[in-house]
Formats: C-alpha cells, sequence, structure tokens
C-alpha cells in the first residue's frame, strides 16, 4: 500500500524561510545506504538557525561575565545580553512597566513564577496542559493554595466558560489562570484572547506557555491580555539553554529570589542581605549570556521573514501532511476539538497494527525520518486523545527546514510499514525499541 500525494508540491513552491544549521545532512540506513535526514520532531527541539549560529560566532570572542566586571569585554557582553532582553521584549510585546527574566527554558519559568505568587494564589488550569505548566503549581516550594485542574474541555467556548465558572467560585485572593497557547500533543491552538479576558472580567491574571506558539506563530502580551507568557529557545531555534518569563513586574519584585546568590544580590552583610531588583533579583550566577544572544537573534530572524509568508509555507506542509496521514486507513489523528480545529505544524497519530515505538524506530532506522513517539510530557491529555488499545502515539512536527520531499517520505513510509511491516528486526533494550543489529552505529 503507497499512499500517492495529492499534487505535486516542490520546496520552490513554498515561501523562503530562514536558513537552519544541518540542512540536507544524511543519515546511513540499516538496510545499506543513506537518506537525508527527514526532522520531523521540532516540536521537542528545534534545530538552529544559521543567523543564530552567526550571532554566536559573533559574541564568542568577546564574551565575558556581565554586569560586574570593568574589562571591556564585560562591559561588550554586558550590552550584548541587554540588549537581548530588549529584542525578547519587542517579540512579545512586552511593555515598559513589564520585566523579562531570561531562565533556562519554559518549565524553569513556570517554576520560577509559581515560587512568586502571592501565597494562597488559587491557579486555575486544564488537564491538558504539558508537565511544565501542569506542574510547578503544586510542587515544593510553590506558593499557589489551591490549584484547581479542570477536565478536557469539548470546546474553545466550553473552555472558556469553565476558567469563567472556576475563576468565580474561587475563594478570595489572587488567582491565576494558567493555559497551554498551542498544544504539543495536537498543535491545536487555545483560545488565549478569549480565555484572558475571561481572567481580568474575574480580577484574575494570566499565564500564558507558548512554547509551541512562538516557532510558528507571533506573540503579544499586551493584544492578547495576557499577564506573563513562558517559552524555551531550544523550540525556538536558539538551541543554546535559554528560556523566558516576561510580563507583569509586580509579583516577580516581591517575592524572595527564585536562586540565591551572586548577581541577585544588591548587598550582604552579617546582619542579612538585600536582593536586587528586576530582573537581576532571579538570574543569580553568571547569567547564560550566549543563550540570550542566541535567542534574542532567533526572534529577530523570524520577525524579519515575516510571519505571514513563515505561517503560509508552514501551511502548506501541514494540510500535506495530514492529507496524506488521513488517506492511510489504519491511521488515526489525535484532536481535542476535531480535525477542523486550527493548529500549528503538530500532528499526533496512532497507526493500527503497529506499535508507535516499532513505528518510530523503524521511520528512523530504515527511511531516516526523526519523529517522536510516547506521551510527549502531557500524560493525562495524551491518554485521553489515545484509540482503545494504544499506549503511546506518534508525534511528527514542522519546521523551517522540512520539505515537501520530508513530508511525502514520511506518509510514503508509514502506508509501506502498514501494508508489509519493518523490513528489520527490532528489540526492546532498556526500554526502547532499536534495530538489532543497528548497523548505523556499528557496521
Amino acid at each position: 500500500m503507497t499512499a500517492i500525494a495529492p499534487s505535486p508540491l516542490a520546496s520552490t513552491d513554498l515561501p523562503d524561510a530562514p536558513a537552519v544549521v544541518g540542512t540536507g545532512l544524511r543519515v546511513p540506513l540499516v538496510t545499506g545506504g543513506s537518506a537525508e535526514y527527514a526532522n520531523l520532531d521540532h516540536a521537542a527541539s528545534a534545530p538552529c538557525l544559521e543567523a543564530v549560529r552567526e550571532a554566536v560566532e559573533q559574541a564568542l570572542p568577546r564574551y565575558a561575565s556581565v554586569h560586574r566586571g570593568a574589562g571591556l569585554h564585560s562591559q561588550i557582553s554586558t550590552d550584548a545580553y541587554e540588549r537581548a532582553r530588549a529584542s525578547v521584549a519587542r517579540f512579545v510585546g512586552a511593555g515598559e512597566e513589564d520585566t523579562v527574566v531570561f531562565v533556562r527554558g519554559t518549565t524553569d519559568a513556570l517554576n520560577l513564577l509559581a515560587r512568586c505568587l502571592p501565597r494562597g494564589t488559587t491557579v486555575v488550569l486544564f488537564a491538558g496542559e504539558h508537565h511544565a505548566s501542569l506542574l510547578p503549581w503544586e510542587h515544593e516550594g510553590s506558593r499557589a493554595g489551591e490549584v484547581v485542574r479542570l477536565p478536557l474541555p469539548g470546546g474553545p467556548e466550553e473552555a472558556v466558560e469553565a476558567a469563567r465558572a472556576a475563576l468565580r467560585a474561587a475563594r478570595p485572593g489572587p488567582r491565576l489562570l494558567c493555559v497551554t497557547a498551542a498544544s504539543n500533543v495536537t498543535g491545536e491552538v487555545w483560545p488565549i484572547e478569549e480565555l484572558a479576558l475571561v481572567a481580568r472580567e474575574e480580577g484574575a491574571r494570566v499565564v500564558v506557555d507558548a512554547a509551541q506558539l512562538v516557532p510558528h506563530r507571533p506573540f503579544d502580551l499586551a493584544a492578547c491580555g495576557a499577564d506573563y507568557v513562558a517559552f524555551s529557545g531550544h523550540k525556538l531555534y536558539a538551541p543554546f539553554g535559554c528560556g523566558v518569563l516576561a510580563g507583569r513586574a509586580d509579583w516577580l519584585r516581591a517575592a524572595d529570589p527564585y536562586l540565591a546568590g551572586g548577581g541577585a544580590t544588591a548587598n550582604v552583610t552579617d546582619a542579612g542581605v538585600v536582593w536586587s531588583d528586576l530582573p537581576d533579583r532571579h538570574e543569580a550566577g553568571s547569567p547564560n549570556v550566549i543563550g540570550a544572544v542566541a535567542l534574542a537573534a532567533a526572534c529577530e530572524a523570524l520577525t524579519e521573514a515575516g510571519w505571514e509568508h513563515l505561517r503560509l509555507r508552514e501551511e502548506l506542509l501541514l494540510g500535506r501532511l495530514r492529507d496524506g496521514l488521513a488517506g492511510i486507513s489504519a491511521v488515526t489523528e489525535l484532536a481535542l476539538w476535531g480535525t477542523g480545529w486550527p493548529r500549528v505544524a503538530i500532528t499526533s497519530f496512532v497507526v493500527e497494527g503497529v506499535a508507535g515505538d516499532l513505528l518510530a524506530a523503524a521511520l528512523s532506522a530504515e527511511y531516516g525520518i526523526g519523529v517522536r513517539d510516547g506521551l510527549f510530557c502531557a500524560h493525562p491529555l495524551t491518554r485521553a486523545l489515545l484509540p482503545e488499545g494504544h499506549g503511546r502515539a506518534v508525534r511528527a512536527s514542522i519546521g523551517l527546514g522540512t520539505t515537501p520531499e520530508h513530508v511525502d517520505r514520511l506518509v510514503h513510509a508509514v502506508a509501506e510499514l502498514v501494508a508489509e511491516g519493518p523490513r528489520w528486526t527490532y528489540a526492546r533494550e532498556e526500554g526502547r525499541i532499536v534495530p538489532v543489529p543497528d548497523l548505523r552505529l556499528h557496521g
């Protein structure tokens, strides 16, 4: 069984996109020969943009610790670090009264916010959140009081009304609504503006986990009405260990530092410590200067490329992928609100008769395709969407380096594996399905 592409589509038919490092690299196949690597795992970590690599290479020769050095390189690095902060602020539409704190990633950002809440804050969220936004509020160190997990909504309107009811029913005091902008499992885009409006009407604040949205769509704090946004550089084509928490300053300024140490201190004596103001207050230690420079370069490159062009390119590729998979009767796509709801370039699916981990292993070993399999750090959501008899799904996610050939190869490979099964032998080793022998590594 071979899936037939619905219509010809060449890379030249797509709008231009910023170049990524590693384009065109070939990988060996266990069956012999090689193939251009088809990276369809951007939702986990995106490759580095060429513009990001250039920015890092330019910064490295004059790299030094920032803020406290008299040397020229320290001053140059400090300037680069703070210019990066300003670039990121523009990228997310942060206002003059907002703050931008550099962190390690989305998980780090939301754990930081959990420790800066006014004590006893009620946090409302949906059960479909990624673990990064699901778990910090109940973890040791969080200042949240009650955490209200709402069931998966049947649609966007139901989500808005459920949030309204939960915020209205919450006990008196500060309240925070936490919502994912785009699902890392289905790619479906949540109604952020409507949820933010409800929160404002009920006197609550909103934090948006935008890790999966900002690589695909513009985001503006002021325009959507959110109070905070968190995202990661490694999903934004800047894999150098930097992320962001941006938004209102008051809760962050009133809290003790996330980490205690150098840089977070204005004065230390035998009698005690005076903590620095924002953003230094929550950036203890030697900041990740190179990571910040890389993240800012990615923000600037995507903005300069033009979101309308990037979105059109993505929609052409995603539509081709979903149409191709829909033509394979054994494939079931996962969706919370139906296949017609807007989404970013992510689709997760199961294949009848082929386990997800075996499918992913065979796609890699025999076809040179990288996908993700499992529950995607969103266990409650993925398990709720899986058809009976399936314990894990396969996720394909498109990015700037994706070509029509990558998409077509995935569709063809899934159809072939459904019809004929894997051509190689596979075994479970240390919890993973691997080809045996793996001639790519030992041949």
